[in-house]
């Protein structure tokens, strides 16, 4: 996290939800995983974030429900703290700070007021090796309490969290490395180390992947990289332990999980199918197949009613004891290289990028989910190490989102290229895109760029590709006999001095297309065809192209890989300005004219906006992150900045996102902002979450009076009614040694009424008021005959309404009657 002046860079969602086991919590109603640095809490029946828990700096870790209390859960995390959270009410309760990194975290009921956690040894994860320590949890009052009582438990164990378990409920803890089984009894305090032989035969691996114990024996269940799964059973026997083999899965085992009751276990590996095992009953085996990505984590509810596995593709799926799913909670698909850029689609502002293979998702960047994928290679995919299957490579939507045009590819070693070419067009009684036309080979080489024409008159399309083409594709109309239909055909085919095409952008309007065969920039006019003119870029051949916007779209961009920015007049046909700058990626808001290309240099990325007319950046930050960025997008904003200051104007209507080469997705926010989120997300005291009832207006806690109070904008305003202190002490009462409900009714109603002679209940307080209305009385006519005595030359009589004595009285005692009783009927009368 990068912070310099107002704007700051942060992470902004799309983090992963697979990275450890999800857990259920005591009453499944809502699913609990880490995501970055917060803990995100789910609803197993809506599949909606309800809460997030954001407190670390660092990435989370580790999750565990508190034993001693299953409306609490603890966290721990890279920045070195264990944090006690409410996750119902999304309250960070308290903050344990321990001082080293935190890889795992396990809670036991046998080890009450301790947590286990594994950290590196000597705090140095570059050393691969790592302890098994318990951790004190110290009771104090205050908030941050450091945690500094650690004991040793095991050493030289894995640092994944699925690599160690805790059997017959705490008891004894289970760890596997290697080719090794490490056993360790806390009654005893023994350890035992069981071993398999390393030598491969038939083909087998005996390294361990995972562990996992059964809640009610002593039976340690553990996966293996040649797809068995081994039962260890007197394990506390070096001598006379046994073990029997399970053989389903043809790959690594990815994760084992117990029922609650020790009745099933649970497997799961590359294949995307949960195998159920009958304990006991190892034969008899039941399966839920294409689960659609590989499972790396299984978790299990409490009461065993209901399943959870997360998967590769950032997905988590909740499924019935039954086998059948129940939930799919879907977070952004990041793979290892993303090659479409990243797309805002017009219709519903979502993300589009690539997805699982042969997918385009569509990732909502507001509420954090992804909506929906877009099958675009329509093949099934075989998950086989080796072999090439079509993946999609470009994308591209219209200005309005009717039409996508995307391009696959596949290239087999002894094969020919294989390409295709597809434009979609959305159907709103589908909502969704439908295949319309499919176009094979559309160049004899790679497609280097795509892009539509942005005008609402034309609809073409333009690709280039690396055997030195460009071509127009039109909308046409393909009618017959039976139907009426559009399709795309081919209408223009472009070249130039045999170069490849590397880049294509058309201008606002439409009038102009650009294409950028390697060193040379051409402008041709789509209408006729006609090449324009060209522009003879600096040595290196042209990576970006893009025209300007609004008062800025008679320039046109350009990026070399000899680190030039360029900027050429489109009137005057001139070089504008130029700058050295080793550009990576050139990104245009198309709200208005700013324009924000991002730099690498020493392994880290900085960003520079600027407009054309100006070379100046109009912001500039460096270090926004290590790396250098891979994608970029400009997203508009429902609702624009306000009070922005200077230096965040550029951020006022559009909001950029972009990639980092950890594939993370960030994006820059504004102080503005960041307020506006930090005071909506604030955590009130209950006191003021109290509804506007009659006992809260009796209290007179009125919240809209106290900021106006603050703010000094209180106006005359009528107040509201005090509360008595009969109804303070009957708030104050403990309510056991309440009395009946009818009678505390009673009371309530006969203090909101009201007595027809409009005396008061309190004759003293009667007394007092008429007393001092007489010393005013007094007060009021000594002043009137002074003012009589030192009357000035220039007042003039007959503008003055002259009041007798009892009239003035009366006047003021009008002015002192208390009339908020009228408050609660204000606004219904006629």
């Amino acid at each position: 996290m990068v912070e310099q002046g107002e704007i700051r860079v942060v992470r902004c969602g799309g983090s992963t939800i697979n990275y450890r086991k999800a857990i259920f919590t005591l009453d499944s109603k809502y699913l609990l995983c880490t995501s970055g640095d917060m803990v995100k809490v789910y609803s197993t029946a809506t599949e909606e974030c309800v809460h997030v828990l954001q407190g670390h700096t660092n990435l989370v870790t580790g999750i565990a429900l508190n034993p001693t209390n299953h409306l609490q859960v603890y966290s721990c995390s890279m920045d070195g703290t264990i944090k006690l959270w409410d996750f119902t009410d999304n309250i960070l309760i308290k903050t344990f700070t321990v001082g080293y990194k935190l890889l795992a975290l396990y809670t036991s009921k046998a080890h009450e007021g301790c947590v286990f956690v594994i950290i590196p040894k000597e705090n140095d994860e570059a050393l691969d090796s790592f302890q098994l320590v318990a951790v004190r949890l110290p009771k104090s009052s205050d908030q941050e309490v450091a945690a500094t009582e650690l004991s040793f438990v095991l050493n030289d164990v894995s640092q994944l969290p699925k690599c160690t378990s805790y059997g017959r409920e705490g008891e004894f803890v289970a760890s596997v490395k290697g080719l090794h089984l490490t056993v360790y009894f806390f009654r005893n305090q023994k350890t035992y180390r069981l071993s398999l032989n390393a030598t491969p035969k038939k083909g087998a691996n005996n390294i361990f992947t995972c562990v996992a114990c059964h809640p009610k024996e002593d039976c340690i269940a553990t996966g293996h990289e040649d797809g068995k799964i081994r039962l260890w059973r007197n394990f506390n026997r070096k001598k006379e332990y046994t073990h029997s083999t399970h053989h389903w899965h043809h790959s690594a085992v990815n994760d084992l999980s117990f029922t609650p009751e020790g009745t099933n276990l649970l497997s799961g590996g590359i294949e995307s199918v949960l195998v159920q095992w009958r304990y006991g009953e190892e034969t008899k085996k039941d399966f839920l197949p294409r689960l659609g990505a590989a499972i790396a984590h299984i978790s299990t509810s409490p009461e065993g009613s209901l399943y959870c596995t997360s998967h590769s593709d950032n997905k988590i799926t909740i499924i019935q004891s039954n086998l059948r799913v129940s939930a799919v909670i879907q977070g952004l698909v990041k793979g290892d290289n993303i090659k479409t850029d990243l797309m805002i689609d017009p219709r519903t502002k979502a993300l589009v990028l690539n997805g699982k293979p042969g997918h385009l998702q569509f990732y909502s960047l507001q509420h954090d989910k992804q909506l929906y994928n877009l099958d675009i290679v329509q093949q099934e995919y075989i998950n086989q190490s080796g072999l090439h299957q079509f993946d999609v490579v470009k994308a591209a939507f219209d200005a309005q989102g009717s039409w996508l045009a995307t391009v696959e590819e596949r290239k087999e070693k002894l094969a020919d290229l294989e390409i295709q070419l597809k434009i979609w067009v959305y159907k709103d009684e589908m909502q969704s895109f439908v295949l319309n036309t499919t176009i094979t080979s559309p160049h004899e080489d790679h497609i280097t760029a795509l892009c539509f024409c942005n005008t609402n008159e034309t609809t073409m399309l333009v690709t280039t590709g690396r055997d030195g083409r460009f071509k127009a594709w039109v909308l046409g109309d393909d009618s017959d006999i039976y139907r009426e239909s559009v399709c795309w055909s081919c209408d223009f085919v472009g070249t130039y001095h045999n170069l490849l095409a590397t880049n294509c952008c058309f201008s606002e309007d439409g009038s102009l297309l650009a294409v950028g065969f390697e060193q040379i920039i051409t402008i041709w006019n789509p209408n006729t065809w006609d090449l324009v003119c060209t522009f003879c870029q600096p040595p290196g051949k042209i990576k970006d192209l893009c025209f300007g916007r609004l008062s800025c779209s008679k320039y046109l961009l350009g990026t070399t890989t000899n680190s030039f920015l360029c900027c050429w007049n489109l009137l005057t046909c001139t070089l504008e300005w130029s700058v050295g700058l080793n550009v990576i990626l050139l990104q245009l808001d198309p709200l208005s004219e700013n324009v924000a290309a991002f730099s690498c240099a020493a392994e880290n990325s900085d960003l520079f906006v600027f407009r054309p007319n100006e070379p100046r950046p109009v912001y500039l930050q460096k270090n926004i992150c290590q790396g250098s960025v891979q994608r970029a997008v400009f997203t508009p904003r429902d609702v624009p900045e306000e009070n922005c200051s200077e230096s965040s104007q550029w951020l006022n209507r559009s909001q950029l996102y972009f990639l980092t080469r950890d594939m993370d997705l960030m994006t820059f926010s504004t102080k503005t902002e960041e307020d506006r989120l930090t005071s909506s997300s604030k955590q009130l005291l209950i006191e003021e979450n109290v509804p506007v009832t009659p006992f809260y207006l009796l209290l007179g806690k009125h919240r809209q009076a106290k900021l106006d109070a603050e703010n000094g904008t209180l106006a005359a305003q009528v107040q509201l009614p005090q509360g008595s202190v009969a109804i303070k002490e009957l708030l104050q009462t403990p309510a056991h040694v309440l009395p009946s409900a009818t009678f505390l009714c009673t009371m309530f109603v006969n203090s909101l009424l009201i007595s027809k002679d409009g005396k008061s209940e309190v004759p003293e307080e009667a007394e007092e008021e008429m007393e001092s209305e007489k010393e005013e009385d007094e007060t009021s006519d000594q002043e009137m005959d002074s003012q009589h005595k030192v009357k000035p030359e220039y007042f003039v009589e007959e503008l003055v309404p002259k009041l007798s004595k009892k009239e003035e009285r009366d006047l003021k005692r009008v002015r002192k009657t208390d009339y908020s009783w009228l408050c609660p009927f204000y606004g219904k009368l006629p």
